[in-house]
């Protein structure tokens, strides 16, 4: 049933000639009117820092390039290369923090790197290349990729190749690592190791990352962060306290997106039903839970909603979740200022949700004709 409803989402995607206006997506230009600086600085307010994280940028990019806002790109590209890569992205990771610093000048906070961002700005850099016929795109995201397999992966005993989320402060030592499974998408790590088999890597940072989602999470609940001990395995991470939360929320978003001839999305979904069954129970996603024992606590805001849309297509619940975002919507509800991240959720999920993009089996991005995209 789940794979017809997705075969037939992906058929309804791929026939839709979309008006120049749907093609510039009005949720992105709204997020961009929001939260983007004319220069290209996605902006977090939440924090008095005003911060700019490379992951914001890197979703930047990805809502660019679906939108076919090349403009945009075009600009959240260069502030990125100059502003957190010292003028060169494919010879610098960027910083992952930029903002507001305590004598009030501004600049990097943060030199480490989020390994997440680097992946996501490498794939937007690739896609580009492929869409828009941008081949220096090509070769800095090329350059970019790179840079991640030597400076952001590790061996680890018993996993092989692993994805750590930052060149720096991640091996704590003694046989113990700290990792993040909500920064490893498989269809970003699959689209690398099917377009880039001059690196064997790619394959290997794939398969251990399915075994990292599934073996962190064996009650079916994804945490934030977790401890990988060479002798012992998974460990509870004990700054987050085996919490899943706002970091965790996208590890379903991932994985229900995957196309349906992954060969990993079953093992996921059926992995992660029991989020499923906890949302239909509640009626609402969860806004903490503890994954030792799937307690929930509170309840997520609007952009949980949306990023579970696509992990509750089948779901009686969808109905009672789609209202609920329309009540709660992070684009239009509240202090607009403190929602930078569950906007990006919103836009992720129902983006998806709408038809606006797809990840195809080899993890290239599916978009609808976009008519006269700038």
């Amino acid at each position: 049933m789940r794979r017809a409803t997705l075969l037939g989402l992906l058929m309804t995607l791929m026939s839709v000639t979309a008006s120049a206006s749907d093609a510039r997506w009005p949720d992105w230009q709204t997020f961009r009117k929001l939260f983007v600086s004319e220069d290209g600085r996605v902006v977090d307010r939440f924090t008095d820092a005003h911060i700019t994280t490379s992951e914001g940028q890197a979703y930047g990019l990805f809502f660019a390039l679906v939108a076919g806002d090349r403009q945009g790109f075009a600009q959240l590209l260069e502030w990125t290369e100059n502003n957190l890569a010292q003028g060169d992205l494919g010879e610098h990771l960027p910083a992952w923090k930029w903002g507001r610093r305590d004598n009030g000048s501004w600049g990097v906070i943060d030199p480490n790197a989020a390994s997440d961002a680097d992946l996501w700005m490498a794939y937007a850099l690739h896609e580009a290349a492929r869409l828009w016929e941008r081949p220096d795109y090509r070769e800095l995201g090329r350059r970019l990729s790179r840079q991640i397999l030597l400076r952001e992966t590790e061996h680890l005993p018993g996993l092989g190749t692993v994805l750590l989320p930052g060149p720096i402060g991640f091996h704590l030592g003694q046989l113990r690592w700290r990792l993040n499974p909500s920064y490893l998408p498989l269809q970003l790590l699959r689209y690398f190791a099917e377009h880039d088999r001059e690196h064997s890597q790619w394959s290997a940072l794939l398969a251990s990352s399915a075994r990292v989602l599934l073996a962190s999470a064996p009650r079916g609940f994804a945490p934030d962060w977790v401890i990988y001990d060479g002798r012992r395995g998974f460990l509870a991470d004990p700054k987050s306290r085996a919490q899943g939360s706002f970091d965790a929320i996208r590890v379903y978003l991932w994985a229900a997106m995957l196309h349906p001839d992954e060969p990993w999305r079953d093992a996921l979904l059926d992995h992660f039903a029991a989020m499923t069954e906890l949302v239909e129970r509640l009626q609402a996603p969860p806004l903490r839970i503890d994954t030792r024992d799937g307690t929930p606590t509170g309840t997520g805001p609007g952009g949980f909603v949306a990023a579970l849309l696509p992990l509750m297509q089948d779901s009686p619940a969808l109905p009672a979740l789609q209202a609920r975002l329309r009540a709660d919507d992070p684009l239009t509800a509240g202090d607009i200022n403190d929602n930078y991240y569950v906007a990006v959720l919103r836009l992720f999920g129902s983006g998806w949700q709408d038809g606006r993009y797809r990840f195809a089996a080899n993890g290239e991005l599916l978009l609808p004709d976009c008519g006269d995209c700038p």
